[in-house]
């Protein structure tokens, strides 16, 4: 796919398979994508947020075919982390107001370049991210500049499969169908 020359990438791009294949990171926001970014409060305080079991099994997909799986977000809550550990998710970066140095950090400390990672997002603090990494997406409900920042916009909402939809794009392109379908077969449903 061509990417629009004002993001500060090349807008003659490989092609999107060819990118997928080489990914071997994977990183995402958390509200807004993992969740339907809105923010609940009970009277008592107590915040709460929902997630999409299927994006946490993309997520785990994604791991079983040794992708590094990411979460990293301005947001410093429990119930991020909550979920980073239910989904083994090894680095947890909450509190993160410079995403882009963290991630070219991360790519770094895993002797990675920015072109192995790929980043979903779906708001202007994802934008400078976005614009590095080698394969970037929005949930379909992101924000207008961020879709047309994007290399790809998922048909799927954020907390509504935005994260499983790409995920699957890269087992698909990684040729991890087989892992998938035997994993569907070992459990006799998914899980």
């Amino acid at each position: 796919m061509a990417r629009k020359s004002t993001t500060g990438k090349s807008s003659s791009r490989r092609p999107t398979l060819a990118v997928l294949k080489g990914i071997r990171l994977f990183a995402t926001d958390v509200d807004g994508v993992l969740t339907d970014a809105g923010m609940y409060y009970s009277e008592s305080g107590d915040e709460w947020k929902k997630f999409n079991t299927r994006d946490g099994m993309g997520i785990k997909l994604l791991q079983r075919a040794g992708l590094i799986t990411a979460i990293v977000t301005q947001e410093r809550t429990r119930l991020v982390a909550r979920r980073a550990e239910k989904l083994a998710i090894p680095e947890l970066h909450q509190g993160v107001l410079d995403k882009l140095s963290l991630i070219r950090e991360m790519a770094a400390r895993h002797g990675l370049s920015l072109s192995q990672v790929t980043y979903i997002g779906d708001d202007i603090n994802d934008l400078e991210s976005l614009q590095a990494v080698g394969f970037s997406a929005s949930p379909a409900d992101g924000m207008p500049e961020i879709r047309r920042a994007v290399d790809y916009v998922c048909r799927k909402k954020g907390g509504e499969g935005a994260v499983r939809e790409l995920a699957d794009m890269i087992l698909v392109a990684q040729g991890q169908v087989a892992s998938f379908k035997s994993h569907v077969s070992r459990s006799g449903k998914r899980s």
